[in-house]
């Protein structure tokens, strides 16, 4: 049923069919089975997304989809790039792309329509049954089936009329309601304290399928204020169509598989959690969270749930991040008058935070040095930041390999490795349970893994074939050497 609705989720996906970056998958259980299989397939090189359909006590037709954000083709597709398999040539496209499009998100109003496929069911009353639904019981040590991780949670201000879209996680508790987890000092939860401050229930719609567009920029730092259905648009350079919801009047795309609509009353929280985090750690346990009550579901038929929970990296969603924040940091780093950056990568194994390198020409004494105290300490590296690296421009920062090899050759640590104090922590840290400040701080380590400045022209060459003797070989014996 793909029509001309551009968040869509059905016509990306016959897009991804026909590239072959789509992988159907039935009889999978939405008991651990989900869950597991899309952690293995994350980690293997060229997956697939995975459509999962048939699923054990649920109707043929009503499914779940991950992994559609970990490959630099797809991730590329979502964005509306330059289709291309090189994450390298993906941040590159994407610098400045961010600022832009923020600058013209205003340009960008939502456009509402009457209806659209999102209504071809709508439960009420007693027939609302959020369980309708194959929700994944995602890990074995989670707290409870959690229907929303690839989602995307709408809400309103209490005194202006900024909607505001986010993700966050969301947790069955029973047939009509829903926890909802909200950090502190997210735009989401803002806006929530105000509604509760007065005494009023606070409106929310959950997206839970669309397309992954929808999701991914509802899970950045859009800027306070900015509606990121504003921001979809600018990305998508048309404004997204949205339909309300009959009890709220919140906006929500009219092509969306699944929709949650609800209140949150004053008050009412359960306990929700535990729930995996971004960086493969349960870091608290269950604690209260508010409470959606669902008065309204709407759907479309054969409805798909697009799931991307958290586990230890790489996971569903770790690669977008990576490519999005290795972009904002060479962005960073430019506006910071540093030159000579050919290349930064923020390594999906400290959850895109916690390991970034940065690659250089270097061209003066201290310049390795200048970048990586910048890069770990910039506006966009700071948050939950650990271990900096810069390295020399015959090394590809994002090949871990390579860095090791870098950092084992090329710094001494007497010298090389820097160190920080006193810097911007986080309670989300997992090393927070050491930290012995009431105050959230940590520790920064810089390494300066390149040739020494003043040695570069005495420093040991590397014992390697050339750049053009390995292309010509490659091309002589492609039989047997990928090209």
């Amino acid at each position: 049923m793909a029509g001309g609705n551009p968040l869509d989720l059905r016509a990306w996906l016959a897009k991804m069919e026909e590239s072959g970056n789509l992988q159907g998958i039935r009889g999978a259980h939405w008991r651990f089975e989900l869950g597991a299989i899309s952690e293995l397939n994350v980690k293997r090189e060229g997956h697939s997304a995975l459509l999962f359909d048939e699923i054990p006590d649920y109707p043929a037709g009503y499914r779940v989809l991950t992994c559609t954000t970990s490959s630099p083709y797809r991730l590329a597709s979502i964005l509306r790039g330059p289709l291309t398999n090189d994450h390298h040539e993906l941040v590159r496209w994407l610098r400045g792309k961010p600022k832009a499009w923020e600058s013209q998100a205003k340009a960008f109003d939502p456009v509402a329509v009457e209806t659209g496929p999102v209504f071809e069911h709508v439960d009420a009353g007693d027939a609302v049954d959020v369980l309708k639904f194959p929700a994944p019981l995602w890990h074995e040590a989670d707290g409870g089936r959690y229907i929303g991780t690839g989602c995307a949670v709408v809400t309103k201000d209490y005194d202006s009329d900024w909607i505001n879209v986010g993700t966050y996680r969301v947790m069955v508790h029973d047939a009509n309601h829903v926890g909802l987890d909200m950090v502190s000092g997210k735009h989401g939860h803002i806006q929530y304290q105000k509604y509760m401050a007065a005494g009023k229930p606070f409106p929310v719609c959950i997206v839970i399928g669309a397309d992954p567009l929808c999701y991914l920029i509802s899970g950045i730092e859009v800027p306070y204020g900015i509606c990121e259905f504003n921001y979809i648009g600018a990305v998508l350079g048309e404004p997204v169509q949205v339909v309300r919801g009959e009890l709220t009047g919140l906006p929500f795309p009219a092509a969306a598989e699944i929709v949650l609509e609800g209140w949150i009353h004053p008050g009412d929280t359960r306990l929700e959690g535990p729930f995996g985090e971004f960086h493969g750690y349960y870091q608290a346990g269950a604690k209260p969270a508010p409470v959606v009550t669902v008065e309204r579901v709407y759907h479309r038929r054969n409805p798909i749930i697009v799931g991307s929970p958290p586990a230890k990296p790489p996971n569903d969603y770790s690669y977008s991040k990576a490519v999005m924040r290795s972009a904002l940091l060479l962005d960073a780093l430019e506006a910071a008058g540093v030159p000579g950056v050919t290349s930064v990568w923020a390594h999906e194994i400290g959850g895109a935070r916690m390991l970034t390198v940065a690659s250089i020409q270097q061209r003066y004494a201290g310049h390795a040095r200048q970048c990586g105290h910048i890069l770990s300490q910039c506006g966009v590296g700071a948050y939950m930041g650990r271990y900096t690296i810069v390295v020399d421009d015959d090394i590809d920062p994002s090949n871990l390999s390579e860095v090791m090899w870098a950092v084992a050759t090329r710094s001494d640590p007497e010298r090389d490795i820097d160190i920080i104090r006193n810097a911007m922590g986080s309670k989300n840290d997992p090393m927070s349970v050491a930290y012995t400040s009431k105050a959230m701080y940590s520790s920064r380590a810089i390494i300066d893994a390149c040739r020494p400045f003043d040695h570069l022209q005495d420093f040991p060459p590397v014992a390697e074939a050339s750049p053009e003797l390995r292309e010509e070989v490659r091309r002589r014996w492609s039989s047997i050497l990928p090209l």
